[in-house]
Formats: C-alpha cells, sequence, structure tokens
C-alpha cells in the first residue's frame, strides 16, 4: 500500500480528497498546515473553524490527523516576499510562493519525505512521459489551479497526487454531499491565506505605511487625483483610484518619483501590449527548447483565468521573451507568465514578469 500524507484545509475539496483515497483502499495521514500567528490580531488566520472540519473528516474515516505549524517558515520565506516585491512596486503572487516554499517545500523536508505521495486538493494532473512526471491542466478549465503550482520542481510534482484533476467542481460538490461530509456546503476559500479575512490594502499599509503621491493621466501629464501609495496599486487596476469621469486604469508607475499613471478606457492604447519578458524562468520538469534563436508556439496566462493564450517564446540573454498572438490587457512586473505547452496540457514553467 501506498504511504500517503494528505493536506487538509477544512474545504470541501481536501475532504474530498480523503474520501476518494479511503474509496481507493488507502489509509492516509492527515495533516493541516497552520500558517496563521495566533499573537498578532491582523495577520491571525482563523484556523479554529479549519482545524475543527479537518478534524472531523479525520474522525469519520478514522485516519491520523495532525497540525503543523508553520507560520515562522511562512513569514521567512512568503510574507517577507511579499511585502519586499510590493515595495519595488511589482505584483507579486504569494500563493504560488507558497505551494513552491511551504507547502510542497518545508513541510516536505520536515514530514514528507515519510511518505511516498503527498496528496492535496488541488485541481491539476500529473502526466507520466518517458519516464518523467509533468504537470498537466485539470479536466475544469475554471477550478485549474496549474498556474499556482507553476513554480514546483520536478521532484515536488513526482510526489503529488490530484485525485480532483479528472473531475469537474460540480462532481466533487456531489461526491461531498453524497458521502455526508460536514464540508460538503462549506464556500471556497477566498484570496491570499494569511490575510484570514483581511483587506489586502490594510496589510500593505501595516507594514509600509502611506505614501502620498500624485495620480497623472499618462496621454496628457496632468494630474487627476492623488495615491497614498504606489504600493496599493497595481498594473490592470481600475476600481480603488477613486478618481471621477472614468473609467481609469492603472497602466504605470514611477517608484522614484512615487507617481500612478492611469489612462481612462478600456479601450486606450497603453492599457495593451503583445509581448513581455521574463526573468529567472523556472522549468518544472524539463526544458522543451535549448536554441537561443528558436520561437517555440506555446499557450500561456499572466493571471488566474480559465483562458490561455497563444504566444511564441525565445530566450534572449536577459530571459524568456513571450510574444503573444494577441493584444494583453494588463501586463503587471512581479506578475509570474505561466507558460504551458502549445495544447495548453502540461505546464512547461514559469518566469517573473519583468516589463514589455
Amino acid at each position: 500500500m501506498t504511504n500517503i500524507a494528505a493536506l487538509l484545509s477544512g474545504g470541501v475539496d481536501s475532504s474530498v480528497v480523503v474520501h476518494l483515497l479511503k474509496e481507493a483502499g488507502h489509509d492516509p495521514t492527515l495533516f493541516y498546515i497552520k500558517i496563521g500567528q495566533d499573537d498578532d490580531e491582523l495577520l491571525h488566520c482563523t484556523a479554529e473553524e479549519d482545524i475543527e472540519m479537518a478534524t472531523l473528516i479525520a474522525r469519520k474515516y478514522g485516519c491520523r490527523f495532525e497540525v503543523v505549524d508553520l507560520h515562522h517558515d511562512y513569514w521567512d520565506n512568503v510574507v517577507a516576499y511579499t511585502i519586499e516585491k510590493v515595495k519595488q512596486g511589482l505584483t507579486p503572487n504569494p500563493d504560488v510562493m507558497c505551494n513552491k516554499l511551504i507547502k510542497f517545500g518545508v513541510f516536505e523536508s520536515r514530514y514528507g519525505h515519510q511518505f511516498d505521495k503527498i496528496a492535496t486538493g488541488h485541481y491539476a494532473c500529473t502526466l507520466k512521459r518517458d519516464g518523467k512526471v509533468y504537470l498537466a491542466t485539470a479536466i475544469d478549465p475554471v477550478k485549474d489551479q496549474t498556474d499556482f503550482l507553476a513554480q514546483i520542481d520536478r521532484f515536488q510534482v513526482s510526489k503529488l497526487l490530484f485525485p480532483l484533476g479528472r473531475l469537474m467542481k460540480s462532481e466533487v460538490r456531489a461526491i461531498a454531499t453524497q458521502a455526508g461530509l460536514p464540508s460538503a456546503k462549506r464556500q471556497d476559500s477566498q484570496g491570499i491565506c494569511f490575510l484570514g479575512k483581511v483587506n489586502y490594502n490594510e496589510f500593505v499599509k501595516r507594514y509600509l505605511g502611506e505614501y502620498p503621491g500624485p495620480v497623472v493621466e499618462l496621454e496628457t501629464g496632468k494630474i487627476i487625483g492623488h495615491h497614498k501609495g504606489y504600493w496599493f496599486h497595481t498594473v490592470g487596476q481600475r476600481k480603488g483610484l477613486g478618481i471621477s469621469g472614468g473609467p481609469w486604469y492603472v497602466v504605470k508607475k514611477d517608484i522614484d518619483a512615487n507617481i500612478v499613471y492611469a489612462s481612462k478606457g478600456f479601450e486606450a492604447e497603453a492599457q495593451f501590449g503583445d509581448e513581455f519578458l521574463m526573468r529567472d524562468f523556472h522549468f518544472i520538469t524539463d526544458n522543451p527548447w535549448s536554441e537561443a534563436s528558436n520561437e517555440i508556439d506555446v499557450t500561456f496566462k499572466i493571471r488566474h483565468t480559465p483562458e490561455f493564450t497563444k504566444g511564441k517564446i525565445v530566450k534572449t540573454p536577459d530571459g524568456f521573451m513571450m510574444k503573444s498572438s494577441q493584444m494583453l490587457q494588463g501586463i503587471a512586473p512581479g506578475q509570474f507568465g505561466v507558460v504551458y505547452d502549445a495544447d495548453a496540457n502540461v505546464c512547461i514553467g514559469s518566469g517573473e514578469i519583468t516589463g514589455c
């Protein structure tokens, strides 16, 4: 029998994972990773209800259950990364780094090495080909989460089990209801985990404060408003500028001058671009191309959406350049450009977007 660790969140997805593993004859050990700080009222991630749900699942299926406190590791790695990127005027993705560094990083090194496989409630798949294991997309395009897993490595993906990858979300809910799981009707979690129910801007304000400056219309150079700090805004943002006569979109930030540039109207040319550079590109399993001059047909994402965009990618001295087949709105430096094969079946890897 395969020795399996299953990561629980207290939600319906990971609960169904346990049900499916037990149905298949496995006896997984269940873990809840606690990353909130109990002594910090702002950052305290309300885990009591999650742990209660996970405990009920463990009792229902007779599984061993352990709460693992990794909040120090989370702060040192993911929260510190987020604050630093925001301070640089970039748009970080802490969920991606949490998967890479905490769930399948610190947890693997301290606990996961005792197990043959680690099962999670992510909507993703693995694909074996020529003796290698690849990260593959889920069949539910709306729930596919491979973009959040695009920084894991070949060892991590080889140990992962994704029991939900071949199921639609509606099927998962139906299984949970039929099995009488306590989390069957629980709403899916939203937002960044370490914030709990805290507003993102409140978190940024606490650790970076306010830094007032002008909002300038890109085309005219006219001051049209004021912001409380460039780190509260991201390229592509529409809401939150507090300027009438819009819609206004954030299109650029001058960090040194503390200026946020905006452009009026979705059709504004400044909103769009058709190429971007990615640095520190991370290949999950292997590098499918080696010639610097080759343009390879791929699909990609620049944010968490069901849609894939077609494009070509080429290696340059500064990283990998993505050339999109269509104009893209709101290319935000700091986010990850996630690259897939031409059929959008296999996730090749990801790199941090540095600019257009």
